[in-house]
């Protein structure tokens, strides 16, 4: 008796909730828990991609269990790691990368660029005379064949999201954006890598002053190679469908589940896909196919497709050379577009007193007599005056793809002077590109999908698998722009198809629906009925009283908050840095904040208000945006006819 009391008394003694919780308040609280875990981008990296890359530990949602995925073969505490320091002209001086290569902990790769960087873009850099914008080069981030990281030179349109930052845009933009600047050099770095071994997974990026380090690992693929069977769908995404039915009849697990009770059936299933003729006309000018890219002194146009590119010093006695001197001259031929290219003659060369002409050094030509060798001239070095011949040598097989190094020898004995000609003629125009992109083959060749609906270019030739007699007519479309501008007519440009697939999987019972009939019948909103069926086929009804909990209040929308922050425009283009042709290159960023508690904007650093908490609707706004920017980048052809 006495132990009884005395667990009584502690039960009396446990304290005891003030209320029991509503359904309204156990969804709001299981709505907070799941907001407080993936509410936005920093809470699901920190929830739930950082731990799993990671082999780290993830909690359910409302924390009561975790478990340890591995959705890596290996971890790497830094993949990679950037090291950006500016100097006195705004250019990064010095900009050095660290690797883990082999994804085992440790550094074994870096690299340090050999330019300043004057301007950064989303896949590259631009490198320019330091402080200025002139004499600028471009590069992109590239892997190398043995997987190592490099700059590869390239033209100025093969990279995208450029902006200047040295002191010829603004004053101490790297320092005063640092954190931005190593997140866009590090995204053009990342994404080679990830492009070349798309194993490679990031899972996260921490920026600590001038140093911006990622955390990944190797996903997808515990293999030695980057080749993924997968990562071939992207180039041709039309062989999903075709690969994935075969690896379905040749699957035991699959033949077990689709011959299974829960299998059988029949069901159709509707799968879209476009057949898209693209054409594009390129204006291929002279140096589009063949330019001087240094030395040299000149390049003359004698007309659209020809250039003639001159090197030396052909002023009389320009060359000062004593005794006997021996002067070089280089210039870089670069070859863009072989086919086009359809010829090029050494058409012109000499000097006073001896020459010699190589290319990629390899000998082509010398005078006045045979000269061999890389030293002196074989015989008196002074001539008393210049010699020039025309020897028309054809060097059309020797220019492959690429950079070719033109070398002109001159022996000078008192005065002297140098020159040479090289002749190029090319296949200047327009170049037409054409490609068809099928995404329809895997369906077309699949037996059990079928033609359902077919629209070409506009035409509707079959609908719901049945075709409607409606035949189009060739199309005939106005292709590029400028002096490429030119109809091209083929029978069709786009098709747009819908396949029903059908999966026959047997016969499925029909299911019972006779109980929710009956409940929805006789059911009202005091008052539930119900129909069970008993064992012996009989049926028995019951009844209950019902009502439905009480809705809550809710708001109208989610509170957000509009600012605004002033940015100079320091984007780059072909013709220069994009401020420097506005009349104010300062314009304004957007932001929009979801507000905080007690309605407070959390506005960043810099940023003005410029609409408080509320319900904000600026879809107009962004409409009239984004159908700014598609008209901008529209063609605009002047036509007299009707369109």
């Amino acid at each position: 008796m006495r132990k009884s009391a005395l667990l009584l008394l502690a039960a009396f003694s446990l304290p005891l909730p003030l209320h029991a919780q509503t359904a309204e308040e156990r969804a709001r609280a299981a709505a907070q828990a799941a907001r407080a875990k993936s509410a936005d981008s920093d809470a699901l990296l920190g929830n739930y991609v950082q731990p799993g890359l990671g082999g780290e530990a993830i909690t359910t949602v409302d924390s009561s269990q975790a478990f340890t995925p591995k959705l890596a073969c290996q971890k790497s505490a830094t993949l990679l790691e950037l090291l950006a320091q500016p100097n006195a002209t705004g250019d990064i001086g010095t900009l050095s990368i660290s690797r883990d290569r082999d994804l085992d902990g440790s550094f074994d790769e870096a690299m340090t660029v050999p330019v300043p960087v004057s301007g950064i873009c989303a896949n590259g850099i631009i490198s320019c005379t330091p402080g200025t914008w002139n004499a600028c080069r471009f590069f992109r981030w590239d892997v190398a064949g043995a997987g190592s990281l490099k700059l590869s030179e390239i033209e100025l349109t093969d990279l995208a999201g450029c902006y200047c930052v040295n002191n010829s845009c603004g004053n101490n933009l790297v320092w005063g954006n640092m954190a931005s600047v190593l997140k866009d050099l590090g995204g053009g770095v990342v994404g080679a890598l990830t492009t070349a071994d798309p194993r490679i997974g990031i899972a996260q990026a921490s920026v600590d002053g001038p140093v911006i380090r990622y955390t990944g690992a190797q996903t997808t693929s515990c293999t030695s190679q980057p080749q993924i069977g997968t990562t071939a769908y992207k180039a041709n995404p039309g062989a999903i469908a075709g690969d994935a039915f075969g690896a379905a009849q040749t699957s035991s697990v699959f033949q077990a589940l689709s011959a299974s009770s829960t299998g059988t059936g029949t069901s159709q299933l509707r799968r879209s896909c476009t057949i898209t003729r693209q054409i594009t006309q390129e204006e291929m000018i002279a140096e589009k196919i063949i330019d001087r890219v240094s030395g040299g002194y000149a390049s003359y146009a004698s007309s659209s497709d020809s250039r003639t590119f001159v090197m030396g010093s052909p002023t009389d006695n320009s060359l000062s050379g004593g005794s006997c001197t021996l002067i070089d001259f280089h210039m870089t031929l670069r070859v863009k577009d072989t086919e086009r290219l359809q010829q090029v003659l050494l058409t012109r060369f000499g000097g006073d007193d001896w020459a010699q002409i190589r290319i990629d050094g390899e000998l082509i030509g010398s005078g006045p007599q045979t000269w061999t060798g890389t030293g002196l001239p074989p015989g008196k070095c002074e001539k008393k005056g210049a010699f020039y011949v025309y020897p028309n040598l054809d060097l059309t097989a020797k220019l492959t793809q690429g950079d070719h190094d033109i070398w002109l020898r001159v022996a000078v004995a008192d005065g002297g002077e140098a020159y040479a000609s090289i002749e190029a003629k090319v296949d200047a125009g327009c170049k037409t590109t054409e490609q068809r992109v099928d995404t329809c083959s895997g369906y077309a060749s699949n037996d059990t999908c079928r033609l359902d609906d077919e629209e070409v270019d506009g035409v509707v030739t079959y609908r719901n698998g049945i075709k409607t007699g409606l035949t189009p007519l060739p199309q005939t479309r106005l292709i590029g722009t400028g002096a490429c501008k030119t109809l091209i007519s083929r029978d069709f440009f786009e098709r747009r198809r819908n396949y029903a697939c059908t999966i026959d999987q047997g016969t499925v019972p029909q299911p019972d629906l006779s109980r929710g009939a009956y409940i929805i019948d006789h059911s009202t909103e005091t008052l539930l009925a119900d129909r069970v069926r008993n064992a012996d086929g009989g049926y028995s009804l019951t009844t209950r009283n019902f009502a439905l909990p009480v809705s809550g209040s809710v708001n109208a929308c989610e509170p957000i908050c509009k600012t605004r922050k002033a940015q100079a425009n320091s984007a780059a283009a072909p013709d220069g840095v994009t401020g420097s042709k506005q009349t104010n290159p300062t314009g304004w960023d957007t932001f929009y904040h979801a507000c905080q508690d007690s309605n407070v904007c959390p506005a960043g650093e810099g940023e003005e208000l410029v609409q408080g908490c509320g319900c904000i609707d600026d879809f107009p706004e962004a409409v009239v945006m984004m159908q700014t920017v598609r008209l901008g980048g529209a063609d605009m052809v002047c036509t007299s006819a009707v369109r």
